[in-house]
């Protein structure tokens, strides 16, 4: 397997900087959109909790964003992991 230049370093850095900014801003919409929805149900008489459909909805995007960022997916691909599934294809 070979090293990573300096460059390619660099694209992955900031990929991964780009990926963190991103879900960060995800995570603070999250939580001014969904504030603001649950203030609405208590001004309007705290009935049935209708915003715990878009709480949980979208609390799963932000949950797989989160994955996507910080676990498993945040790895990057490696030429072993490339030659394997160019290899797992041949044998089809």
């Amino acid at each position: 397997m070979r090293m990573p230049t300096g460059e390619e370093l660099r694209d992955l850095a900031i990929k991964a900087i780009k990926k963190k900014r991103d879900f960060w801003n995800h995570v603070i919409a999250y939580c001014i959109v969904n504030a603001f929805l649950v203030g609405i149900w208590f001004w309007t008489g705290a009935g049935y909790f209708w915003p715990g459909w878009v709480l949980a909805g979208w609390g799963i995007g932000v949950a797989f964003n989160a994955w996507d960022t910080y676990g498993r997916g945040s790895r990057p691909i490696t030429e072993e992991e490339i030659q394997r599934e160019i290899d797992r294809q041949r044998r089809g």
